[in-house]
Parts: C-alpha cells; sequence; structure tokens
C-alpha cells in the first residue's frame, strides 16, 4: 500500500512537471518577455502575503467540488453536474440570505443546509435516471448543469433582483447570513475552515463507514458487489446525492463568505476544477485540499503573468488538459511501476531466505 501510494506521487508530480514543461515551450514560443512571464506563473504567487490570501481565497470553492467529484468518482459514477450544483447552491444560499430572518451563525448554518437540501435532491435527477433506466449520468448530468443555469437565471432576473442596481443581482444579504472574515483587510473567511473540516468529514465517510466502504467496492467492481448481497443501486444514489450536497455546500459558502450580493450569472467553473482536482487528487479526499492549493495557484500564476507580461491567463487551460492527459494514459510511467514491483518481489523473497537462513543456523 505505501509503495503504490509512492508510485502515484511520483506519477502525479511527473505529470504536473510535463505539464509546466509544456507551458514553458508554448511561452517561449508567444511570449516577447519568456523568463518574465516564467517568474510571474511560477514565483511570483509567493512572493507577497496578499498574493497567499488571495491563493487561500480561491480553494474554498474548489476544495468543496473536489470533495463531491471524490465520493462520485469513487463509485465509478461520471456525474458531472457539480457545476450546476456550485451555481444553485449559491442561489438557494442568497435567497435565504435576503429573506429569512434568524441569529447570526445560525442564519448562515441555515442558508448553507438549505443548498446541501436542495442540491442533494436535484442529483436525484441524473442518479434515479441512472438506475431506473439506464441513462448515463455523463449526458444527464452535463444537461443539467444548463436547466439549472436557466432556472436560476429565471428566479434572478425576476424574483431576487435589485431594481436600483445598475447589473442583475440580488438584494443585499442579511448581515447575519454572512460568514465572517478570517484574516483582516482580506477576503479571506471561515469558509477555508468549513471546507477543511469537510474535508476531514468526507474522509471519515469513505474510509471508515460501511456507505464509504460500498462507494469504493461498487467503483471496483460494480458486479461483484452486487452478488456479494450490497444495494448497488442506492450506493448509486446515495453517492450522487452526496456529491451534490457537497457541491451545493461549496456554493453557498462562496456566496456568503465573498459576496454580499448573488450576482453570477454564469456558470462560475468551480465544478470543472473540481473534476480536475479529483483526478490529482486520485479521488482520495484527504488530498484534495493539496490539489486545491494547487490549482489555485497556478491560477493567480496565471493571472499575474497576464497582468504583468504578453502570455494570456488561458495558458491555465493547456496545463490542465495536459496534467489531464498523462494521469488518463495508464502506461505513463507504467515501466518504472514494473521495476518497483519487481524490486519490492526480489526484496521479499531475499529476505524470506535469509529468515529461513537464520533459522536453520539457529536449530
Amino acid at each position: 500500500m505505501r509503495k503504490s501510494l509512492k508510485f502515484e506521487i511520483i506519477r502525479g508530480a511527473a505529470a504536473i512537471l510535463v505539464a509546466l514543461a509544456v507551458a514553458m515551450v508554448f511561452i517561449f514560443i508567444i511570449s516577447d518577455v519568456p523568463f518574465q512571464a516564467l517568474y510571474n506563473l511560477i514565483v511570483a504567487p509567493f512572493t507577497r502575503m496578499r498574493y497567499i490570501w488571495i491563493i487561500l481565497e480561491r480553494m474554498i470553492p474548489i476544495i468543496f467540488t473536489g470533495l463531491a467529484t471524490c465520493v462520485m468518482f469513487n463509485a465509478n459514477q461520471f456525474n458531472l453536474a457539480g457545476e450546476g450544483a456550485v451555481f444553485f447552491g449559491g442561489l438557494v444560499a442568497g435567497a435565504c440570505a435576503i429573506y429569512l430572518r434568524l441569529p447570526p451563525v445560525l442564519h448562515a448554518a441555515a442558508c448553507i443546509a438549505a443548498a446541501m437540501l436542495v442540491c442533494g435532491l436535484t442529483m436525484l435527477i441524473p442518479a434515479l435516471l441512472k438506475t431506473k433506466l439506464g441513462a448515463s449520468e455523463i449526458v444527464s448530468s452535463l444537461m443539467l448543469n444548463y436547466i439549472l443555469l436557466q432556472l436560476g437565471v429565471y428566479i434572478l432576473s425576476y424574483h431576487l433582483a435589485d431594481r436600483t442596481q445598475g447589473a442583475t443581482m440580488s438584494h443585499k444579504f442579511l448581515d447575519t447570513a454572512i460568514i465572517p472574515t478570517l484574516v483582516p483587510k482580506t477576503n479571506l473567511s471561515w469558509g477555508i475552515v468549513i471546507a477543511l473540516v469537510a474535508t476531514v468529514l468526507v474522509s471519515i465517510f469513505m474510509y471508515r463507514t460501511r456507505w464509504g466502504y460500498a462507494i469504493r467496492m461498487i467503483g471496483i467492481n460494480q458486479s461483484f458487489s452486487k452478488y456479494s448481497g450490497m444495494k448497488v443501486a442506492a450506493t448509486v444514489v446515495m453517492c450522487q446525492v452526496v456529491g451534490g450536497m457537497l457541491a451545493g455546500m461549496g456554493g453557498a459558502v462562496e456566496i456568503l463568505g465573498y459576496y454580499d450580493r448573488f450576482k453570477w450569472r454564469q456558470l462560475p467553473g468551480y465544478g470543472w476544477d473540481g473534476i480536475t482536482i479529483a483526478i490529482l487528487a486520485k479521488n482520495n479526499p484527504i488530498f484534495i485540499p493539496l490539489a486545491a492549493f494547487f490549482m489555485a495557484y497556478l491560477r493567480r500564476g496565471c493571472d499575474l503573468m497576464q497582468l504583468n507580461t504578453d502570455v494570456p491567463a488561458e495558458m491555465l487551460s493547456i496545463i490542465q488538459a495536459v496534467i489531464f492527459l498523462f494521469f488518463a494514459a495508464e502506461q505513463f510511467l507504467s515501466k518504472y511501476r514494473h521495476k518497483l514491483v519487481v524490486r519490492d518481489a526480489k526484496d521479499e523473497i531475499a529476505g524470506k531466505a535469509a529468515e529461513k537462513e537464520a533459522k536453520g543456523v539457529e536449530a
């Protein structure tokens, strides 16, 4: 197990390095100041504390979407509706922040709970289509994203919009619903703590409960799980509902911790980042914050590179694409894995032989 983890870490680091190398090649081709661009991409995000706080701010929603994707992918359910759930979770939380009247802390908790409930129920649509009708959850969840977007824009435009503003946005949230700032003079809220607590709880759920065990076993071999007596259909539905709740929670925490009104009119992109993060973390929830930190760091580096040089921030898309490519390639570093297996087997044989020889000498 330890050797396998070591190999996956090496494989992930190699994929990231290759992706950065490809990005460097493109930068040298298109930029008149390639070294300045590389400095802004790789080094500059760590040169000021303000940039560090921005990286931590950007981690918050993608930790939740990474956890949501992680839970669903562990059951081999490629549900891609986390993007729509983030958007709609933020909308539900925003509506509750406007119209509910509760004491501080309790108000924010109620907004987050409402977002989790609605998004969890929403995920029943692709889950039941999969289990009852055999419909592909990839197709149904992708379509669901745009249904949630258009429904949310309608609700915002006709029921939540503040007509006194120059753009379409909701009325201001009540102060009692706002998640307070963790670091003064920054936008880093207590949402980062909520995200880390959620990471711990999801890790416990996945590796210390029978439901998490069932999810992982179904992901490994659904047929075997079915014949061993597991309730496969119920577990498939459960994992997608849990994923929806986590994504909705991410949208709620982001909206209440970073904004004072609901302003999204497009899908925010956090769901797609969550897929990348889950792949980087190898669907292990405990590594999700590390992967989220890496993605937030890259995004900040690309922003600084665009601001200070002639390289566009879309370079991040190239890096993500290459990481996807190498993580999806099963043969990437397969020879190195084979060498590790052979070396471990030889070490085990040598150890047993030495133990047997020692016993013979004692006799």
